[in-house]
């Protein structure tokens, strides 16, 4: 396994396997309807492939395998997405939106080089958004209050989850509270980055820790983040205090998007100006691409908090390595 499995002492599911999947369902279509009406976003439709070589895929990290193939009569070859943070700006521009407008879509990807474990599975599916600001809102006020308005939309969507399936009694914190990775290595200067996040998620129970992909003062990374999507100053991840995993857990990473000067710092600061020959990148240097801000909001992981799951395999169809498929069917956890 590439993790050790976690299985809370005594967990049972709440629900049987065809009320979790009823309730996905309702998870889904209720939470997408509070998003698109809380920031304004209009559905639309996506790519599960893109052409290799395009720079559209993301990068993640740097060192994530792409799956590949090659086409039958088609030349060149394809890559399947790793996530759609560059694809959602090129469509805001090509489709037209102005500021104060934006999209989402379902987004589904693979991810071969990810753990699995409790929380992690290779198959990623994620609510992508992306909208159109200003110049003038491109600053950590805006970045805040539309956290908040994302953390209004899943509290409500867990109240009526609870209303639904009364069984289900957990909570979700609706005030955000806001802290930088630099603020977080302050108090907790001999914890690893993993741990810090427990250590405040514990306490606030709903945390967006900011400024994640530059170098801290101790001389090391928070967390990895590509350098051509999110501005590292103006960007976090959205973390909430899972009771049954009694752990922080990650729903959403998101953020205000580079421009023209933070796309060619951050690209030389991973050594990776050669990008510059991209479309994509062309487009934002000169000013064609809207400036935006978005992010991507994990459906399996949301359902998995809202549904007070053990592992993300009751939520979502994966494959997972034989020695934890065992491990969950003697205890109890039901992966669908």
């Amino acid at each position: 396994m590439s993790k050790e499995l976690y299985i809370p002492s005594g967990y049972k599911s709440a629900l049987t396997l065809r009320e979790t999947q009823h309730a996905i369902k309702y998870i889904k279509d209720l939470f997408q309807q509070n998003l698109s009406f809380a920031l304004t976003l209009d559905r639309v439709t996506a790519p599960l492939i893109v052409r290799k070589g395009s720079g559209i895929n993301d990068d993640l990290n740097g060192t994530e395998r792409k799956v590949d193939f090659s086409f039958k009569e088609i030349d060149g070859e394809a890559e399947v997405v790793q996530s759609l943070a560059k694809w959602k700006r090129m469509a805001l521009y090509k489709y037209g939106y102005n500021v104060g407008e934006g999209i989402y879509t379902d987004m589904n990807a693979i991810r071969r080089d990810d753990d699995a474990d409790n929380i992690h599975s290779v198959f990623v599916d994620q609510w992508d958004w992306e909208k159109v600001i200003s110049r003038d809102e491109r600053n950590e006020e805006f970045l805040k209050e539309t956290v908040k308005a994302i953390v209004k939309a899943i509290a409500y969507t867990k109240r009526k989850v609870n209303l639904r399936y009364p069984c289900l009694t957990k909570k979700i914190c609706e005030t955000p509270y806001f802290i930088t990775t630099e603020e977080l290595l302050e108090m907790y200067p001999d914890k690893t980055p993993k741990e810090r996040e427990k250590l405040i998620a514990k306490e606030h129970k709903t945390v967006f820790v900011m400024h994640i992909g530059d170098i801290l003062s101790n001389g090391e990374k928070h967390d990895g983040r590509a350098p051509d999507y999110d501005d590292w100053a103006l960007n976090g991840d959205l973390i909430f205090w899972n009771e049954v995993l009694e752990d922080a857990f990650e729903v959403s990473s998101m953020g205000i998007r580079v421009d023209e000067k933070s796309l060619v710092s951050q690209l030389e600061k991973c050594d990776a100006s050669d990008r510059m020959k991209y479309d994509y990148h062309k487009m934002i240097a000169d000013g064609t691409l809207p400036l935006t801000i978005g992010g991507g909001i994990g459906q399996s992981r949301l359902c998995m908090l809202l549904l007070e799951k053990a592992h993300i395999g009751e939520v979502q169809v994966s494959v997972w390595p034989k020695a934890m498929e065992e491990e969950c069917r003697k205890n109890g956890v039901n992966l669908l």
